[in-house]
C-alpha cells in the first residue's frame, strides 16, 4: 500500500463520541471536502465490518463519481477502516483514535492506495496525493469544528 495523505488533530470530545460519529460514514460528507454524499447500501449497522456505502465524490478533471465503500476493519473506539472499489486508485481510508484524556481524543486520518502498479506509483499517486493532503488537512479541521461546535 502507498500512503497518499495523513492528518492528525486533537478533538475535545471523548473518544467514544468521536468513534460513533466517524464510523457512521453517512456523516462523512458533513466534514470531508469533495464528498458530496454517502448513502448506506446494505442493512449492516454503522461501524460493522461488511457495511457498504455509495459515495458521491468530486474527482479533479473527472467530475463527480460514485464509489462503493466497504467497512473492512473495526476496533471500537480505536480504528475504523474502509476500502473503495475505485480503480485505478483503490483507496483505503484508516481512522485511528487515541484517548488523550477523559474528554479529549486524537484522530489520525490516513488515505492509502492499494494500487502497487509502477506507472500508477510514478504518475497517478503523486497527483492524487497533492489533492488529498489538502483535503485531509481541511477535513480533520472540519471534523473538529463539527464535533466541538456543532459545525
Amino acid at each position: 500500500m502507498n500512503l497518499l495523505a495523513e492528518a492528525t488533530i486533537k478533538i475535545n470530545k471523548p473518544v467514544s463520541d468521536v468513534f460513533d460519529y466517524v464510523s457512521n460514514m453517512e456523516n462523512f460528507s458533513e466534514w470531508f471536502p469533495g464528498v458530496i454524499s454517502i448513502e448506506s447500501e446494505n442493512e449492516y449497522l454503522h461501524g460493522q465490518i461488511g457495511k457498504e456505502y455509495l459515495e458521491r465524490v468530486k474527482i479533479p478533471l473527472r467530475g463527480v463519481r460514485k464509489i462503493k465503500l466497504t467497512v473492512k476493519e473495526v476496533s471500537i473506539n480505536r480504528k475504523f477502516v474502509t476500502q473503495g472499489a475505485f480503480a485505478p486508485l483503490l483507496p483505503r481510508m484508516e481512522i485511528s483514535l487515541t484517548e488523550d484524556s477523559h474528554a479529549t481524543s486524537v484522530v489520525n486520518w490516513r488515505l492509502y492506495s492499494r494500487n502497487d502498479n509502477f506507472i500508477a506509483k510514478l504518475i497517478l499517486l503523486p497527483l492524487v496525493s497533492i489533492v488529498m493532503r489538502k483535503r485531509a488537512a481541511k477535513g480533520v479541521r472540519n471534523l473538529k469544528a463539527v464535533l466541538e461546535d456543532g459545525g
